[in-house]
């Protein structure tokens, strides 16, 4: 009896050692709006599995990116980094514009063409391959509604394309979600004028994120 209550004694003694001594994964989001409006649902999901981080404020653009990558990577040991870019790339702009955000596809100019945001993202894997060994994980853009003033609905698509290219060039995984974020737009959007959406969106959005964040935390 005395051996059987010794043994059971050291198990629960390894246990606890064991479980003291565990470390959460480490996942970094980098994004924008987009991201940061499913960030907290996927971090509320995974509070017992992992520990969720978002690059501080908005990620934007991809020469944003590219200048402040290294700084949002710094030197945490990240297990996954998952980033995006493409929305604010894509959008037409003109100073003149009075829309928010000084949006306007008539008359103003793109923040990045094809080719320019090609190079942003060749560069911004080529840091992230070098500064760390974290899993590397590209999310596609979501939707474009038809009226947003500063995005045409095709260019998300041409531009999720070109990112896809350039992931499975490097061998990085894609997380296309663009296909299931029209369905979640058009009923959880804001509107045909504004590419956010609302909470509910946000959450529907964080479960495309959630799922196949599951799948490759299990192969760390």
């Amino acid at each position: 009896m005395k051996k059987k209550q010794i043994l059971l004694s050291v198990l629960l003694l390894v246990i606890i050692i064991s479980s003291c001594n565990y470390k959460k994964p480490e996942v970094l989001i980098v994004g924008d709006s987009i991201s940061l409006g499913y960030t907290p649902f996927t971090k509320k999901y995974f509070a017992e599995k992992a520990v969720i981080s978002h690059n501080k404020g908005n990620a934007q653009h991809s020469g944003y990116g590219l200048e402040n990558i290294e700084k949002w990577i710094g030197d945490k040991d990240w297990d996954i980094i998952q980033f995006n870019w493409g929305l604010w790339d894509l959008c037409y702009r003109h100073p003149d514009s009075k829309v928010q955000g000084n949006r306007d596809k008539e008359h103003g100019g793109v923040t990045f063409s094809l080719e320019e945001y090609a190079a942003n993202l060749e560069a911004i894997v080529s840091i992230l391959k070098k500064k760390t060994d974290a899993k590397l994980i590209f999310v596609t853009t979501t939707y474009v509604p038809k009226n947003e003033a500063g995005r045409y609905e095709a260019d998300a698509i041409k531009y999720n394309d070109v990112a896809k290219d350039i992931m499975k060039k490097h061998g990085i995984a894609v997380n296309d979600i663009y296909e299931k974020s029209i369905a979640i737009h058009n009923k959880y959007g804001q509107g045909s004028h504004d590419v956010h959406y609302k909470s509910d969106g946000y959450k529907k959005l964080s479960e495309l994120i959630i799922d196949y964040l599951e799948k490759e935390l299990k192969t760390l």
